[in-house]
This record gives structure tokens, sequence and C-alpha cells, in this order.
């Protein structure tokens, strides 16, 4: 069993308020009260005062600690809004359902007079979350070495840690997570004989079902407990001879395969990095073979527009994250590389059902995971994270797409 034995409090058990001012906090009051004056939701602050244009049946946010909630957001409100529900000082029945008007307005909560300001008002990302190859191993455990059981609690059979694909008649979330890693194998070409790279192991559930088809797999992976498990599967499978598991960042891999698969690593590497990381796609794979990977993506203005900030999302869950559009991945693929695209699906909606899936599952089994040394901070951490990256998937401010890159017909 694995659980944290930092002799530090982990980062949400040192949860603390922002030094306090009242200036910033009766500007962020001011703004909080504008942006949800004709937000289809209902915000009933202590004391009996109620805010925002839904009606009866809108999501609710319940702000017992008002004076809490403005001193965060006007601290930082891309940090603070997240930490006061950690904190407590608001709360909501559904909070996807409460998130997802103001995903759908993200571009447009604060006025654009105020954009302006952007850079100097956002902290920018700490020089040491940056992803160079000790920057990546660290950022990487800080997520994925939390504890396997932790993830074991909340993910299914399979242990997949990426969207699902939900189709008519696929109603189980196992099932829609083989049916996504079949459809990405199958658009990679991936067959008996297959050389295969994958990069980003997760727990090993593609590399398993490659392995199953014939393939000779090799995956990679910065995370020890990853690798710990995926190995432990492997051997419980028999198909330690067609798998092999290297704890290896991607620009140390050498050699060429038939077909490299990445499956929502894009994410970790880093906007600095993604042309590294795509001339080391050009690289690994041979002539004649394809690529396929799976992202996370976002309108490509607002990859520009939040570039180099710093949010709750960095801080507490993925240090050196940063999410790219399909038009970034594409013009890096076409500029830097000798392939061009295949192939394009989303599924954006399979990821919010997976999402508010994994949710209701960590909820459910709470009592699992505090019982392995977890405080109730990390609790509402990881719920307010599966609840926030839900309503960005429920309103279309994130999607998921699988793109297949390939040489040019006739090259």
């Amino acid at each position: 069993m694995s659980t944290i034995t930092t002799a530090a409090p982990p980062i949400w058990d040192a949860l603390q308020g922002p030094p306090h001012s009242p200036l910033r906090a009766r500007a962020a009051e001011a703004l909080f009260r504008r942006v949800v004056a004709d937000l289809p939701v209902r915000v009933a602050l202590a004391g009996g005062e109620r805010l925002g244009a839904g009606g009866a049946d809108a999501p609710l946010m319940r702000v017992p600690d008002p004076a809490g909630l403005f001193h965060r957001l006007g601290a930082d409100s891309k940090i603070g809004f997240g930490e006061s529900y950690m904190a407590g000082e608001w709360d909501s029945p559904d909070p996807a359902a409460l998130l997802t008007p103001f995903a759908a307005r993200m571009s447009t909560l604060v006025p654009r007079p105020l954009q302006a300001l952007r850079r100097w008002v956002d902290p920018r990302k700490p020089a040491a979350e940056r992803n160079t190859p000790a920057g990546a191993r660290s950022n990487i455990s800080r997520h994925y070495d939390l504890s396997n059981e932790v993830f074991a609690t909340f993910l299914d059979e399979t242990m997949t840690y990426s969207a699902a694909l939900f189709r008519p008649g696929i109603e189980d979330l196992a099932a829609a997570q083989r049916l996504k890693i079949d459809r990405i194998l199958d658009a990679a070409g991936v067959r008996t004989g297959t050389r295969l790279l994958e990069i980003g192991t997760g727990w090993g559930e593609l590399a398993l079902r490659a392995a199953a088809r014939g393939a000779q797999v090799t995956t990679l992976t910065l995370s020890h407990e990853q690798k710990a498990l995926t190995e432990r599967r492997i051997r419980a499978a028999g198909l330690q001879e067609r798998v092999a598991v290297h704890l290896r960042d991607y620009r140390d891999e050498r050699g060429r395969y038939d077909a490299v698969v990445s499956v929502e690593m894009i994410e970790a590497v880093g906007a600095e990095y993604w042309p590294d990381y795509f001339r080391a796609l050009d690289a690994l794979v041979a002539p004649g073979g394809r690529v396929a990977l799976q992202a996370i993506t976002m309108p490509h203005r607002r990859v520009l527009a939040t570039r180099g900030t710093y949010t709750w999302i960095h801080k507490y869950v993925f240090p050196g994250g940063e999410i790219p559009s399909v038009e970034a991945i594409e013009q890096h693929v076409a500029q830097l590389t000798r392939l061009r695209v295949r192939e394009r699906e989303s599924f954006g909606a399979s990821y919010a059902e997976t999402l508010h899936r994994w949710r209701t599952r960590f909820l459910e089994r709470w009592d699992d995971v505090a019982a392995l040394g977890f405080s109730t901070n990390f609790r509402r951490m990881w719920e307010f994270y599966l609840a926030y990256s839900e309503a960005g998937f429920r309103a279309g401010y994130l999607d998921v797409h699988q793109l297949v890159f390939g040489e040019p017909h006739g090259s």
C-alpha cells in the first residue's frame, strides 16, 4: 500500500488564507456580483441575501462565509475560488452543475478592460514547475505518485485515467474505456507484429490490450507508482514477453516504431516543450507508420490568452500542465514534422460523463480514501477538481480529441 509519507504537510493540508486586502476584497465582491447577476444560478449569501438570475430549479451556491470568499477572490481569483471551496467558505449540492454556466462564459466573466491587466495581475507559473526533464519527473510524481489505492477507489477495473468513449449501447464505464482504447489502437494500425511505442503508460490498460493483439509494446512513464502496478498487471496477464515498461522521459527514447500512441500525455508537456514533443514523435515513428494522440483541448484564443498564467489546477492538481488547442497541435505537426492529419474525432460529452462517474465513485468511497490517511481538505480539493473539469466539458469550454497523423499520401 502507498500513502502520503512526506514529513511536511501536503499542500492541501497547508491551506492558508492569503494576506488581507480590504480594497481588493471589495473589488472582488463587486465583480462577483456583476458576474452572477445574469447567470442562471442561485447564490445564497449568509444573512439571507440572494443573487443570480436562476429560478427555483437553478444550480445553488451556498456561501456561509462571504467575507472569506471575497477575500480569496481579491487576493487571486484564479486560485482563490477553488481554495475558498476547499476551506468550506462556499458549497453546492451539485458543484459541476453550478460551475457549468461559469465555464460557458469563461472568456467574458472578466470585463474586457480588466482582461488587459491580466499580465500584471495574474501570477506566473513557478520556474520550478517548468517541464525540463527533472521538472517533468517532479510534476508527474506530485499527481500520479499520490497513491495507486486512491485512484483505484474511483477508476473502473481498467484503471484508465482518461476520457472514456460512450456510444449507444455502451453505458458501462469499463466498456467505454476499452472502446476508447480499441478505437485509438485501430486508428494507429496496431495489430499482430506491430512495434508500438506508448508515451504515458497510465496504469497499463492500453499496453495490455495492444499486447493481447500481438503487438510488441514499449511504454514510457515517469511515475514509479504507475510503473510498479503496470508491471504487476502485465505479469498477471502473462504478457511480460510482449510489454516493456520504462521509467523514461520521451525525450530520451530512441529507435523507430510502426506506431506511436500517446493518450492525454501532451497536457503534461507544456507549451515551451511542444516543439520537442512533436519532433520526438516524428523521429520515433518509422516511415509509413502512424501517430495517434488523445488530447484535452480548448479554443486556441484561450490558449493564447491564458498562456503562462498560474491557476488553481496548477497549484493543487497538475503542476506544469498546459492544455493545447487542435490548432496548436496541427500547427506544430505541420511545421516540425513530416506528418499530416489523417483523422480527427472529438467526444467532449463522453469526458463530462466520465468525470461525473469518477466524482460520484470518489465521494461514495470517501471512507476508503480517508482510511489511507487523506484529509477532508483533500476530499474537497479532489471534489472541486473533478466537478470543475466536468463543468468545462459540459459547457464546451473543454473538449477531447483523438488525432491521427501519418505521412502525406503518395510520399
